[in-house]
């Protein structure tokens, strides 16, 4: 492809082209070839970078509907338990629900080894928002080994992988009621000084599946790296949802790793200090006695996210309040394994627990004399994904509560499809999930999202194979202009631009939201989008130039984050999900709690109130408006097998 001024870049044609190289978007490749769709390409930024490949937690779950014993479920029963968190659409639910076992025995035949009992049952375990046992795990390594057999089947049928290459704009055909034509993305392998390493790709149907914004928080516990492309597709009009229904949750930081089930389970103590070698034993300042707070931190395990509904009255998520305030008055929180949980001259005595807690252990065989040594003979796997990244659980663990999952995303039909005709949209990066939903969902909603367009496509019948070079050239002439005006000398170092969205995001839209300081971070977060269309991030070189690009769209990410958790905040939205809104000092919201330690109260907060549920914020990713979406009801589906077959068999010949 030739740029007006004479600049030639490379330019593919293919299809369908999938955005990202986790599990969701190469189980959508291999459901495509399989049902006949065989050009295909995927183009990733980092092909064993992303967060399915590099992240998990003690035994990362993948939620289902339950296959075991005499336990009675129904796809209905499981859309409830998706849906009646709040902010969630009754026919995605239902949808991913009846999805759910396909999508998972789908994973098995691959080659994911999810346990099963003397007889062949996949045996679930309950998870956080789960009221039956429909969890399960193939370790910590749960989502990574999804990455590794999808991509086995993904070689296998030839489909090819774009690897380092990053996209930057989406390209839409105004004429053709503004359907997706293509993208722009810079190829770190064919960097030059000519095209500083600019391609196109030209694709009928482009399907998004690039993961969460890790990289919009300071505390997160994502892989490095984790920047999504928010800000890209908001540019292009692409609508987003729920974007404030973040999850956050404990995480260790000098590795970053979820700190649920097992870590907790075992009953570590926790301690901090300012470095100076005076250990404070803070949870004693927030629970009434050892057994209250030794079954507390054994909730956490499956009690894992921060949750509103648990951070009063000596619940679980005190726990994370407590080292959050350790973190705001500048003490090193840990979390240490040698050691029980200590409380005045009180030694731990299991049987003294709560029955969930001491049931559990015993139940378990998890008697031993510390929580390394419950840990070891629990889950061993635990200790090991520890020591391959140089860490030894037998020294102290930095924790902190972290940025761990994003609920919301992109505006989504029931096919996954956005707002923007054949741009769809699946895993984290899509809006799919409500407020509050069961531990281990995403990773079902993924594998359901690749399967639904798989299948959407397949019947769309011949591809149009329509010439939009003229149209993919402006583009590209846009972004090679951009991009040369980041690698000139004056703008603001894209590193610093990244630290500032960060900060103002880890502070402000947190899971401790204070209204006030929502409304200065927006006005921040604008200002910024301003700064940055005048000049755009500096790169200090070419290689540096993704990731100045990737800074680009973090801001914008961040501004329609902050507008939409500030439109529910202003209009009197509550605590709820993953995070609690603290009230001003001129609050009149009469629905109110707080929070207090044994030595006083810390702050007032809003409750939710229940008809928020009701409704979801909705932001045009482009002018950044924002406005509200009723939710549509789980439907009651009362289908007659002969008149849904006589449709099935007219869809198929469509």
């Amino acid at each position: 492809m030739c740029l007006s001024d004479g600049t030639k870049l490379d330019s593919y044609r293919c299809d369908v082209l999938i955005v990202g190289s986790g599990a969701a978007g190469l189980n959508c490749a291999q459901r495509l070839f399989d049902l006949g769709i065989r050009d295909i390409a995927i183009v990733t930024s980092d092909l064993y970078g992303g967060t399915s490949y590099c992240s998990g937690s003690d035994k990362q779950t993948y939620y289902k509907m339950s296959v075991f014993g005499d336990t009675a479920d129904s796809p209905v029963d499981m859309a409830h338990s998706l849906f009646d968190g709040g902010c969630m659409h009754g026919d995605i639910a239902y949808i991913e629900g009846l999805y759910s076992l396909p999508a998972f025995y789908h994973l098995v035949e691959n080659g994911v080894p999810f346990p099963q009992n003397e007889y062949g049952a996949f045996v679930g375990y309950k998870t956080d928002h789960d009221p039956r046992q429909r969890a399960t795990s193939a370790g910590p390594k749960t989502s990574r080994f999804m990455v590794e057999t999808s991509l086995s089947q993904v070689k296998a049928r030839g489909i090819r992988v774009f690897d380092r290459t990053s996209v930057v704009r989406i390209v839409t055909d105004p004429e053709s009621s503004g359907r997706v034509v293509g993208v722009v993305a810079i190829a770190e392998d064919a960097l030059s000084n000519q095209s500083l390493g600019h391609v196109v790709f030209s694709a009928d149907y482009v399907i998004l599946a690039a993961g969460g914004p890790g990289e919009l928080y300071s505390d997160t516990v994502y892989p490095a790296g984790q920047v999504s492309l928010h800000g890209p597709v908001f540019e292009a009009g692409v609508k987003g949802v729920n974007l404030g229904e973040s999850q956050f949750g404990l995480t260790s930081i000098d590795f970053r790793w979820n700190l649920s089930g097992t870590y907790q389970q075992v009953l570590p103590s926790f301690y901090s200090n300012r470095g100076d070698g005076v250990s404070r034993n803070f949870l004693a300042d927030y629970y009434r006695n050892l057994p209250e707070m030794a079954t507390n931190i054994f909730l956490k395990g499956y009690q894992w996210p921060f949750s509103a509904g648990r951070a009063s009255d000596f619940g679980s998520s005190v726990v994370d309040i407590a080292v959050e305030q350790e973190r705001v008055e500048d003490y090193e929180v840990f979390m240490d394994f040698t050691a029980n949980p200590f409380y005045a001259d009180q030694e731990l005595d299991i049987n003294a627990l709560a029955p969930e807690a001491r049931d559990y252990i015993v139940r378990s065989g998890a008697v031993q004399g510390t929580p390394y040594d419950r840990l070891a003979h629990m889950n061993p796997d635990s200790i090991e994904i520890y020591s391959e990244h140089g860490i030894n659980l037998l020294e102290p663990l930095r924790v902190r509560v972290a940025f761990q999952h994003n609920n919301g995303g992109l505006w989504v039909d029931n096919n996954y499809q956005t707002n923007i005709a054949n741009l769809f949209a699946i895993g984290e990066v899509a809006g799919a999930h409500g407020v509050a939903r069961p531990g281990g969902s995403a990773l079902n909603s993924g594998q359901v999202g690749g399967a639904r367009v798989a299948q959407f496509l397949s019947r769309q019948g011949v591809f149009s194979r329509n010439d939009y070079a003229s149209l993919l050239a402006a583009a590209a002439d846009s972004v090679v202009t951009e991009s040369r005006r980041m690698l000139s000398v004056g703008g603001a170092a894209h590193r610093d631009i990244r630290t500032t969205v960060q900060q103002s995001m880890t502070s402000a839209a947190g899971f401790i939201r204070r209204p006030e300081q929502v409304r200065s971070a927006v006005s921040l977060s604008v200002a910024l989008l301003e700064r940055i269309k005048a000049q755009p991030p500096a790169a200090d070189c070419i290689e540096d130039l993704s990731a100045a690009w990737e800074t680009r769209g973090l801001c914008r990410a961040s501004a329609a984050n902050l507008k939409s958790i500030n439109a529910y905040v202003s209009s009197g939205g509550g605590s709820r999900g993953s995070y609690m809104v603290v009230c001003d000092e001129d609050d009149q919201s009469p629905m109110r709690g707080e929070v207090t330690s044994l030595t006083g109260k810390l702050f007032d907060f809003r409750k939710e109130r229940i008809e928020d549920r009701q409704t979801r914020v909705v932001i045009d990713g482009r002018d950044l408006s924002v406005a509200s979406e009723e939710v549509r009801p789980i439907p009651t589906d009362e289908s007659w097998f002969e008149t849904a077959w006589a449709m099935w068999k007219s869809n198929q010949r469509a």
